[in-house]
């Protein structure tokens, strides 16, 4: 009787812990999902094509004053913006690009620790390994790695 009772208990403790690990799990992939940056450059918006491309007019106002210079400013011009170009690559490899949310990288650093440790990375490198093996061992190892590297304190 004693051993029945006691598979039951352990039966039910087992139910919870299988729903509780799926609703974790499902919160994990909904979040992933969510914050993708491939979904959400897919993603139709109707301000999506304002700030990507600019208006006809002013790209045809830009075109004939850029026409309307001499040569010699024209090469000036062209030689500044590859320069500017030239600068925000460096600072994008350096790290120090301004596109990089810091509060989004720290709330994945808390609930996918490995991904918020690629994204800030852009590859995969021996800190997001790492990040795997805490994270898989015990959860909060994992976090505290990658709230580091997210914060460039490794």
């Amino acid at each position: 009787m004693n051993l029945n009772i006691s598979s039951v208990y352990l039966f039910t403790k087992l139910d919870n812990m299988k729903k509780i690990t799926t609703r974790i799990l499902t919160l994990l992939v909904m979040v992933s999902v969510c914050t993708s940056p491939a979904l959400a450059a897919s993603l139709p918006s109707a301000d999506n094509t304002a700030k990507t491309e600019p208006a006809t007019a002013t790209v045809n106002t830009a075109v004939e004053e850029f026409k309307s210079l001499s040569k010699h400013e024209r090469k000036t011009r062209i030689k500044e913006a590859k320069k500017v170009l030239k600068d925000y690559k460096a600072d994008k490899r350096a790290g120090r690009a301004a596109e990089t949310d810091q509060v989004l990288l720290a709330i994945l650093a808390i609930l996918l620790p490995p991904l918020a440790v690629y994204l800030k990375e852009e590859e995969i490198t021996a800190k997001f390994w790492i990040s795997i093996l805490l994270t898989l061992l015990f959860w909060i190892p994992g976090v505290i790695f990658a709230l580091l590297v997210v914060f460039d304190a490794i």
